[in-house]
Parts: C-alpha cells; structure tokens; sequence
C-alpha cells in the first residue's frame, strides 16, 4: 500500500512539472491580438495572414501565418511568462511549410529574453536560442540551431540538413539537464549530441604546451633517397625529337618561308626526370606529435543548458520568394505532451496534405497537355490554312497580257470604222 502511495505521489509530481510555457495554433481570429508587428523599418515589413494555403490536410487544423510578400523583412513576437529552465527539459517545436518552392529565405524562430523591445524587434535583437530552417540557394539547406553563452551565438558544428520541399514538416529542439540535446525532424530523430562537444560554449580543455618544441635532431622523414641509387648513363634523352617521317614540302622556298624545320614529336625513349629509389629512413622517429596540458582557461560548466531568461517567441526572417506557413508551435518542458501534439497536429493531417497536393498536380498536368494540344491544334490549322491559300494562288491563271493587247487594238479600229 504504501509502495502504490508512493507511485502515485512521484506521477503527481511528474505530472504537476509537466508544463507548456507557451502554445499557439492560430485556429482563431484573435491571434493577432496576441501577436506584434515589428515596426523596424516599416516600410520593408511584410505583411502576414492567416491561412491554410493552397493545399492541406484539414482546413481549420492547417491555418497558420503566412508571409505574403517578396523580398520583405518578416518581423513578429509574442510573449509569455518568464521562464527558468533550471533542472528541467525544454522543448520547442513548430511546423513550416514552404509552398512556395522557397529559393532564399529563413523559416526559423527565435527565443527571447524578457528585454525584448517587440515593435523594434530585428536582426539585431539579442535572443537566447535560435531554432528552425534555413535555405538559400543549393548550397544553404539546414538547420540552425544558435544558442546565446556569456555575449556570443554560438552556432552548432554539426551539418543538420532540412527538408527543401512544398510541404509541412515538423521541427524539434530537445535540450535537457544533462548537457544532452536532440533535434528532430518529423517526429525522427535528425541529431544529437552532447553541448560541449557540438557547440564552442567552453575553450577546450587542453593546449598545445607553449613551452614544447620539437627537438632539432628529430627526423620525421619516413622515407629518404638512396643514397646507393645512380642514374642510368642512358637515362638522359630529350622528350621531343624531329619527326622522321615528316618530309620538306616540295613548294618551300626557303628564301620566301625561312630554313624549313621537321615538326616536333614525343620521343618515345623519353623516360622522364630521373629520381632515386626511395627506402625506409633508419633515423626515423616518427610523426612529432605537440605534447599538451591542462587549458588554465577551461572552465566545466554543468548548466550548459540553463536559460534563465525566456520570455518571447518570434519570426525574424527575410524572404526573397515569399509563401512559408508557420504553425502549431509549442515551447514547454513535456517531450510526450509535444509528441502528441506531433501526432494530433502534424502527423494527423500530413497524408491528406499530400494527396491534396498531387490532385492538384495531376489536374495541373492535365491543364498543360490540354493547352499544349490546342495550341498545336491551333498551329497545324493555322499551317493548313496558308497552304490552301499557296495552293489557290497557284491554281488561278494569270491574265495574258496579249490577248488584252489585241482586244484593245480591235476596239481601236471599231471606233475607226
């Protein structure tokens, strides 16, 4: 009995830690009540909407906020209450769909501290994390994940590929008290890793000795000449000898075109630069390796992880082609209840997404091939019609100018009589 009071007592405690810092879904009008417009260089500010797009799964669960304009800075926050860290997980998640067939442009969110000025929010606003996709070009598709330690971003040493594609996909940050952080993508595991390691929070924890060098008697050579090794007598032969075969032309005049000269050939005797055999060098003590010590500068650091300052999400973004949605985002310290949200939100409706989507391509394609066949309908009629008009052209006689002349000199001498 007392074992189940105790269970049940631990699962309170579990349950009672379980909390959503922050969560928006957009699946009302008054979001933009809870949302600010940046007003940092208004005049370059996207405007953002409330929709679904041209394709999705379920057309109330699929809203989210789209950008609208190209080649616009994308500026909007919202905040919650401060948040401490401490001894916990943190989780931030949230969908985005680049229907636009993104070329250049951020889908990523910011972290904040309490500091933030919203309606001057930009570039350089200091956040705390910075999470999400980031596509320029072919050679720019990943995923950022920034953290802010002791004044600098830092940004992760990993290469962590994002998806590329029209459709929605769901990013997500797991960083928990041990120093260990996961990052998925779709409800899958993408990365992880331990902080230290895969970010430059701390200097590292050994130098190479300042006061080592290596001794100039060390030979690191491997191999060396043989010193036994000669040169062939008849090593030496040019690498282009006059062709034998090639003959003075018979029209030369030396006088008009110079002394003639035979062209040029490879010598196939030509053996190359000559150089000695190589063999193991006896003094060799191997690859000199820097001796290091302890960095008197390295610090551990067991809280890593720890933010203690969070207190607003937002969009900071320039788009060249704009279109992306963003959705269903969730910051909070419940891997399972963002799991769930995961399945309710993302996986829920992504199958329907796709079907949508390859309707309306399928319809898309159809539109083509019929409007590819009118206009070659159109042409092949337009090609017979002016070989009709060449076949009557040919068809009809010519008047004969003589037969003309000769009426005319009969009416002549009619009036004469």
């Amino acid at each position: 009995m007392k074992f189940l009071l105790f269970l049940i007592v631990a699962l309170s405690a579990v349950i009672s830690n379980a909390t959503v810092y922050f969560q928006e879904q957009f699946d009302d009008d008054a979001w933009e009540k809870r949302w600010v417009e940046s007003k940092h260089k208004s005049d370059q500010q996207g405007k953002w909407k409330l929709t679904a797009g041209k394709f999705y799964g379920d057309a109330e669960k699929d809203k989210g906020i789209q950008t609208t304009q190209d080649a616009r800075f994308y500026g909007i926050s919202a905040t919650f209450d401060k948040v401490n860290t401490e001894g916990s997980d943190l989780v931030i998640q949230f969908t985005v769909k680049h229907e636009q067939k993104i070329d250049c442009g951020g889908g990523y969110l910011k972290i904040f501290p309490s500091t933030l000025d919203q309606e001057d929010m930009h570039g350089d606003s200091q956040y705390a994390i910075m999470f999400g996709p980031d596509i320029c070009g072919p050679g720019t598709k990943k995923v950022h994940v920034i953290f802010h330690y002791k004044g600098k971003n830092l940004l992760v040493k990993k290469d962590i590929r994002c998806k590329d594609d029209e459709f929605t996909h769901l990013y997500t940050l797991i960083v928990k008290p041990d120093n260990t952080y996961e990052v998925r993508i779709d409800n899958k595991k993408a990365e992880s890793g331990n902080l230290e390691e895969d970010w430059d929070f701390l200097p590292p924890k050994t130098i190479k000795d300042p006061e080592a060098s290596k001794p100039e008697d060390w030979d690191d050579n491997e191999k060396i000449d043989d010193p036994e090794d000669a040169k062939p007598e008849d090593w030496e032969k040019p690498e282009f000898i006059s062709d034998p075969d090639a003959e003075k032309p018979e029209d030369w005049d030396d006088e008009m075109d110079g002394e003639w000269e035979p062209p040029q050939v490879d010598n196939p005797e030509y053996k190359g630069e000559w150089k000695p055999k190589q063999i193991d060098n006896p003094n060799y003590k191997g690859k000199w390796i820097h001796p290091e010590i302890d960095n008197p500068e390295y610090e551990a650091d067991d809280e890593l992880y720890k933010q203690e300052d969070l207190s607003a999400i937002g969009f900071d973004l320039w788009q060249v082609k704009s279109g992306t949605i963003f959705d269903n985002i969730y910051i909070g310290n419940d891997i399972e209840e963002a799991e769930t949200q995961a399945k309710d939100l993302f996986e829920a409706t992504k199958t329907g997404e796709k079907k949508m989507k390859d309707s309306q391509d399928e319809e898309e394609k159809k539109k083509r091939e019929e409007e590819e066949k009118k206009r070659k309908d159109e042409a092949e009629e337009e090609e017979e019609e002016e070989e009709e008009e060449d076949d009557e052209d040919e068809e009809t006689p010519e008047p004969e100018a003589d037969a003309t002349e000769d009426e005319e000199e009969d009416k002549e001498t009619h009036d004469e009589l």
